[in-house]
Formats: C-alpha cells, structure tokens, sequence
C-alpha cells in the first residue's frame, strides 16, 4: 500500500501471477491449478497476496466442492455458518442457489463476515457454479482506504473506541411461533453481543482498518445513544462510496478469496429470478482484533453528559408537588 496515496503497489511472485483489479483492493491470480494440491510457496504467496490485495479472483477454475474445501483448510480451520444454508452432512460447505421461488434473503447489507463471533473469520472463499445473464456483481470495499479517507481529527477520535456487534438481520429468521422464539432466544444466548475495536489493525500488514458494519454493529460502547448512532450512520455511509471499491463481476467456474479483517461485501441481487447458484467456505480466526489504541477511560466519554436528577435534589429548589 502506497503510504501517499493509500493505493496498491504491485508485487512480483515466483510461482503465481497477480494483475492488480482496482486501485484500492483487487487482484487476479493465475499460474495456479486449484484443483491440484498446492505447494507450500503457492500458498505462502496467496496468503501474502490476499493480505496485500483484499480480494483474489481466480478465473478459470474447474474445482469439485471438495476441491474448495481443500482450497479454504489451507489457511486455516473451516468454521460452520449458525444460520446460513449449510450442506446436509457438510456443514462447512454452504450452497446459495437462488433461482424464482427461492429468492435471495433479504440480509445482504455491506458487511464483513459474522463480527458477531468473539473471533470473526480470517477470510471467506466464494465460488460460481451457475451464473445469470445479466446481475448477480460482487461489490467489495477497502476499510484501510476508507480509514485512510477520514480527516486527521476524525481518526484521533475514533482511536481506542470499541463497538458492539450482535447476530442484526439473522435475529429475524426466526418465525414468531413458539417454537420460533425459543430457538430465537437459544441463538441470542450463545451468541452474545461482542465488542470489537472501532479501528483495528491488520494482523499481517498493520494498515489500520475502519471495523463497523451495518448489519453487524449495534452502537459504540460508552457512548450516548444518539452520539452513537450519528458516527455510526456518518461511518456507514462511507462504505457504498464507489471510489473505495472493487466491483466484481462473475463467471462461471471463478473462485474469489477475500480478507475478512480489512473487506466488506455485498451482493447485488438485481439477477432475480434467474439463477445463481455458488459455493463457499469460511475460514476461521483463533485470534480477536488488534485495537489501534487502549480503549478510552469510560469516564472520559461521559464527562459532559447530564448528571442524574437525585445530583441536584440538594440544591435545586422545592417545587409545590415537592413534600
């Protein structure tokens, strides 16, 4: 990343080849057969790529399921989706087919992947088994370039500050029934609202990374609630800016690797209803995220916030309801 610029720099590599895509995020890899085992210098390099890039696109790949599960285990353990369409006997392998009378949920909002876990996955691998005419894009947002974007005084502020993130959108899946809000109440149990750094740093590179989401994130912790929401919906409105993006358009037999740390997505759904069918993995952190800075002392926060009535009842005059 171009320090001046927050662009990309090209990277040279000795066994595949990356052709830069966009000039914050986006890479096409070739020189790699992933239906074949890889070398450990295969994926020392797609490990450095991902990280520097964002966002791999490998075209041309005519991989089995198995083969993306492979693709995914070699940089890390597959983690299983709690609420997505996972295969029957394969719960690490998720398939979207939507086509008419299966239409896509309507939960695609810009995210990264389940910040809902203590740990969220290091990356996610999405391959394309049936592709639509027309529709079906990938849009993929630079949180470092996004960060980068901020003034100097917006940046200080947000350093040290933490946010809550809890299951958004995947709460309304369950249907008002009985059975429906016990087993809403059972998710809400062992999914727990987690804290996240506002501004975390990347594990690899260091950038530091902009780590709100829409669906995800609730409020910034210690804030008042409606301070909380205006930087918030200020923040948010950052991501759909089309000059921080990558805008991936598929074919058929194509597998995109995204860094979960530093990307948001989200998926167009203007194909409806003809099919679109994919495959996909996610591969798990073992590590929380890095915060920029200390998380400010609470009292810091709540200094100017009006004290609690029972503080004045000494001072304050009696009024006639008073006894």
């Amino acid at each position: 990343m171009d320090n001046k610029t927050g662009s990309l720099k090209k990277k040279k590599y000795q066994t595949i080849k990356a052709i830069q895509k966009g000039v914050f995020l986006g890479a096409e890899i070739t020189g790699v057969d992933l239906s074949n085992s890889l070398t450990k210098k295969n994926i020392e390099e797609i490990a450095d790529a991902h990280s520097v890039y964002g966002v791999l696109v490998f075209p041309k790949q005519y991989i089995t399921s198995g083969d993306l599960q492979r693709f995914g285990r070699y940089f890390g353990k597959l983690s299983v989706h709690p609420f997505s369409t996972n295969t029957k006997g394969n719960p690490e392998l998720i398939i979207f087919d939507n086509k008419e009378g299966n239409p896509p949920a309507a939960t695609d909002v810009w995210h990264t992947d389940e910040t809902f876990r203590e740990c969220p996955p290091m990356g996610t691998a999405l391959y394309s088994k049936i592709i639509p005419d027309r529709g079906g894009d990938t849009n993929f947002a630079s949180m470092s370039a996004i960060y980068e974007g901020l003034s100097d005084r917006l940046q200080n502020f947000l350093s040290g500050l933490e946010a809550v993130h809890d299951l958004g959108p995947f709460q309304n899946l369950f249907p008002d029934t009985p059975e429906g809000r016990k087993n809403k109440y059972r998710a809400q149990e062992k999914y727990r609202p987690v804290i996240h750094p506002v501004i975390r740093v990347h594990s690899v590179t260091g950038r530091k990374i902009l780590f709100v989401n829409p669906q995800f994130t609730t409020h910034i912790k210690g804030m008042a609630e409606d301070e909380s929401r205006s930087i918030l919906d200020m923040l948010f409105k950052k991501i759909p800016m089309h000059e921080y993006h990558y805008r991936h358009k598929w074919n058929e037999n194509m597998l995109v690797f995204w860094d979960n740390q530093g990307v948001q997505h989200s998926a167009l759904h203007d194909y409806y209803p003809q099919q679109r069918m994919m495959e996909r993995v996610t591969i798990s952190s073992v590590t929380k995220p890095i915060a920029d800075a200390p998380p400010p002392d609470p009292t810091t926060l709540q200094k100017y916030l009006m004290p609690p009535i029972s503080d004045f009842s000494k001072s304050r005059q009696k009024r006639q309801h008073d006894v």
